[in-house]
């Protein structure tokens, strides 16, 4: 076990040189995206079931701790909508010293794993049930802030879907004009922003013109002030929750999840990141972190953190370059609540309703959803079971739920197949090395033009094997003319595997690489038929050998035609999709 994998990127950064000129961009960054956080990190909390300042001093511990002993150079942590659903019912349960508990469980099994160098195994929870439940969470959240968007006199909001949405038919007779225009205004004020000035944070805008409009109209809209009483000026000091092995006991699913969800989300957003900064991120590093802050949040009050995309994305747009832009982003929301906390309490809810409503649209990831609808049956069933049973029961079961229903179609699959192998790279090896010397079809007995890679998939092509597939190109000194991937050994794919050459051919096209497909089966073809991927790539870049693909690629890169060997034989048999 090697120990560079546990050293935080900081600790790198500042090896290879830390600059003013890269500090100035930091800077810039941080203060960027702690004006961005400040109101969904309050927004978060309110709709998680507790006070408004539980949620920013998430932002702020763990923030920071996520920033200085992370695995990603640009990661911003804090407080997540996808947590939202899953803390709300701990509250409703154990009250917020039983979430203190699940979180503190949960930071130590993320600790765990890091040092037990799990972070690669999170790429084994499949595409399906990451959306499906994703999707839910959207749907939990949009339905969590009717209330306050409307207005709505309702004492007690249920905390099951279809009897809060009972609750709001039956009270909805009470909405309140005022509280509908400013969150219709603050919808309307994020989207237009969104849309035609996107560096400026709109969420800020929404608060500073909704919480104007309060005050100076003097509209009988519910503030932070009027239902929270408002923010402290200043953080608590940090204590260790009673902790109850009985009640510790019946949070283990919870915390469980509690950190599942952490990590997914954390390594999800570090993999987005890499791909807007060409940068390699830590997992088994950032798991770490992400335990050590979630512990950190809890001794100061907050709640479970994790990598936020969104956020994370905005800090590689202003310029963030190391995790200094993390670390000054939760200082600039601890002098935001040290100076300014009074202004706080004149936030509308109806305001943080809207940004909510967005965030929950952005979650809802509604064209990926679509999408899947057309993947394989069981994907479609993995995916409609993870969706419904968090909207429907509880995040805890759907996950896993989801789990164990992907495991065994994907056992049932296995089963159904011998050959079982893993993505392989072919050219520029002796074929004496090649364990099948007399395979007719072997890329060694070609002549591969210059500027062209082969690469080949052994086995079936789901969502434990898809990953391989993603650092292909980046292995290479430089992007070449054509990647050539052979299929001929790919009984099956999943939807898993389909994402992920859509990723590659997507990669390929911004690297200026034409992707061809070789040798590709009926189910795999049946499979890129139904969802367009055939229509994607192109029929005219899909061969059932690769001799032909070998002599597309001639053409591409200019290179001198090529007699097929006369022992090639056929390598798939071919069939219409219907």
């Amino acid at each position: 076990m090697s120990i560079q994998q546990f050293i935080p990127k900081l600790i790198i950064c500042w090896r290879e040189g830390y600059g003013s000129r890269t500090f100035w961009h930091d800077l810039f960054a941080g203060v960027t995206v702690g004006i961005i956080a400040l109101p969904l990190a309050m927004a978060f909390a309110i709709a998680s079931g507790v006070t408004p300042e539980r949620g920013l001093y998430t932002a702020i511990i763990a923030g920071f701790l996520i920033s200085a002993l992370g695995g990603s150079r640009v990661q911003i942590g804090g407080p997540t909508g996808a947590f939202v659903v899953i803390i709300y019912g701990i509250i409703q349960r154990h009250g917020y010293d039983g979430l203190a508990i699940a979180t503190l469980m949960a930071g130590a099994i993320m600790i765990i794993m890091g040092l037990s160098q799990l972070g690669a195994v999170i790429k084994f929870i499949p595409y399906p049930v990451t959306t499906g439940f994703t999707s839910g969470i959207a749907v939990l959240i949009f339905s969590s802030q009717i209330k306050d968007f409307f207005g709505l006199q309702i004492a007690d909001v249920p905390a099951e879907f279809l009897p809060k949405w009972s609750a709001y038919l039956h009270d909805a007779a009470t909405w309140n004009p005022a509280a509908v225009s400013i969150a219709a205004g603050s919808l309307v004020t994020i989207a237009l922003l969104r849309r035609y000035a996107p560096r400026i944070p709109s969420a800020i805008v929404a608060v500073v013109l909704g919480s104007a409009a309060v005050y100076f109209l003097q509209l009988p809209v519910e503030t932070i002030g009027s239902r929270f009483g408002g923010i402290p000026s200043a953080l608590p000091t940090p204590h260790w929750p009673a902790f109850r092995f009985d009640t510790a006991r019946a949070l283990i699913p919870e915390a469980t999840t509690i950190a599942l969800l952490a990590s997914i989300e954390s390594l999800l957003s570090a993999v987005v990141a890499d791909g807007m900064t060409g940068g390699r991120h830590k997992s088994n590093c950032e798991l770490i972190a992400q335990g050590v802050a979630n512990i950190g949040s809890t001794l100061f009050g907050g709640i479970p953190a994790t990598g936020a995309i969104a956020r994370t994305a905005a800090n590689v747009k202003s310029g963030g370059r190391t995790p200094v832009a993390g670390m000054i982003h939760a200082i600039m929301l601890l002098l935001i609540v040290l100076t300014m906390a009074p202004l706080a309490s004149m936030i509308p809810l109806a305001t943080l309703a809207a940004i909510l409503i967005v965030v929950a649209w952005d979650m809802s990831e509604i064209d990926h959803f679509r999408h899947l609808l057309r993947a394989p049956r069981s994907d479609v069933a993995v995916l409609l079971t993870a969706f419904g049973l968090t909207v429907l029961a509880d995040l805890t079961v759907a996950v896993e739920v989801g789990m164990v229903l992907a495991a065994m179609l994907f056992m049932r699959r296995m089963s159904e197949v011998t050959n079982i192998g893993s993505v392989t790279r072919e050219l520029k090896e002796d074929a004496d090395e090649f364990h099948d010397r007399q395979d007719p079809n072997a890329i060694a007995k070609r002549d591969v033009p210059a500027g062209v890679e082969v690469y080949e998939i052994n086995g079936p092509f789901f969502f434990g094997v898809a990953d391989r597939l993603k650092d292909t190109l980046r292995e290479l000194e430089r992007p070449p003319k054509v990647f050539i991937l052979r299929m001929r050994k790919v009984p099956a794919i999943d939807a898993t595997g389909l994402h992920a050459l859509e990723e590659l051919y997507h990669k390929s096209h911004r690297q200026g690489t034409t992707l061809l497909l070789s040798g590709v089966h009926a189910q795999p073809l049946f499979a890129f038929v139904q969802i367009g991927f055939d229509q994607t790539i192109g029929e005219e870049n899909m061969f059932g050998n690769i001799d032909d693909a070998l002599t597309r690629a001639r053409e591409i890169v200019g290179a001198t035609p090529a007699p097929k060997p006369a022992a090639a034989e056929p390598e798939v048999a071919r069939e219409t999709p219907s």
